[in-house]
């Protein structure tokens, strides 16, 4: 049954760049933020929305954080310390090394989508950004693996879904009467980079399954405007109907690009000039000419992930 008193839920836009980051505040008797930005977003971004709204950040008793990349968790720090260090932290613990050490943004980029980027400066830069827009190093308070309810006080709960793929700590929360916050874990056809990005194909896959078939969202809340096949953007707060859409749409994209992968890999990676090196014939299939370049570089991301997951005895010469 829904809920006799509905809980309001408000967007609150953090821009960065060419993103704008969404965090959402549920206003519960112990009132939480989903997702935090970057180290600005809280003071300036968070605190005079709220206050619009009649409410103060001070208040603020969960901080829900989706998964672990900057500009999710970047503001979180800043955030626990405007509640006065009373809120709760949550998070996945797959993903907490990326709140407990700005340093884990960069082994994560050197393991993954740097090997194919050929930037001597790229480690370098990431650095620099996650020293940027990451406000604190932190453990989280709670660390959760997914099946856990939260309590955000009188008779409003939270569940934690595990939805891997995007990150391998990636959760979905989800509020009585369908309302769902998933982060970054529908990817549609992309976000600002045109292509879905995912660090574990298979992973991903199964968790949009689950969420479409399982979990259901009658209001699903995305941390980016992702986008249609015809690049128009969803917008980030879903009815039933756009959500239904939209993980039916993620899952035929990872679809398609992953049969391109696995036809680019049976053939044999090799490096060529092509700016979509050693995956071009990927990018050539799909028809994909965005910038693979450009971070998060979600191209790169996403193929490696294929690349890992693929057979060892499959071969490659990259």
């Amino acid at each position: 049954m829904p809920h006799p008193h509905p809980v309001p839920i408000h967007p609150l836009v953090s821009p960065w760049g060419r993103f704008g980051l969404y965090s959402f505040f549920i206003d519960a008797p112990e009132p939480a933020v989903v997702d935090t930005g970057i180290a600005g977003s809280p003071a300036e971004g968070m605190a005079p929305a709220l206050a619009k709204l009649g409410r103060r950040i001070e208040d603020v008793r969960w901080i829900l954080l989706t998964h672990g990349h900057i500009d999710h968790v970047g503001g979180a720090h800043a955030l626990w310390e405007l509640t006065g260090r009373k809120a709760r932290v949550v998070l996945h613990e797959a993903d907490a090394p990326m709140l407990r050490s700005r340093r884990a943004h960069v082994q994560e980029y050197a393991a993954g989508r740097g090997r194919y980027l050929g930037d001597p400066e790229g480690e370098a830069k990431v650095a620099a950004a996650a020293e940027a827009v990451i406000s604190g190093e932190m453990e989280p308070h709670v660390l959760v693996r997914g099946g856990e309810t939260l309590s955000l006080g009188g008779d409003v709960t939270v569940s934690v879904h595990a939805i891997p793929g995007h990150t391998p700590g990636s959760v979905a929360y989800a509020l009585e009467g369908g309302h769902v916050f998933t982060g970054d874990a529908v990817q549609v056809h992309g976000a600002a980079n045109g292509f879905p990005g995912y660090a574990d194909p298979v992973a991903y896959r199964r968790s949009l399954t689950y969420l479409r078939d399982e979990v259901g969202p009658r209001h699903l809340y995305l941390g980016h405007p992702y986008r249609r096949a015809d690049g128009t953007p969803y917008g980030v707060a879903l009815d039933a109907d756009e959500a239904r859409e939209a993980l039916s749409q993620s899952i035929e994209a990872e679809r398609r690009v992953g049969a391109a992968a696995h036809d680019c890999l049976a053939e044999g990676l090799a490096r060529t000039p092509s700016p979509y090196s050693p995956f071009a014939s990927v990018a050539a299939r799909l028809g994909y000419t965005g910038d693979p370049t450009r971070e998060p570089s979600p191209f790169f991301t996403s193929l490696h992930g294929y690349r890992t997951a693929a057979p060892e005895s499959e071969s490659t010469h990259a």
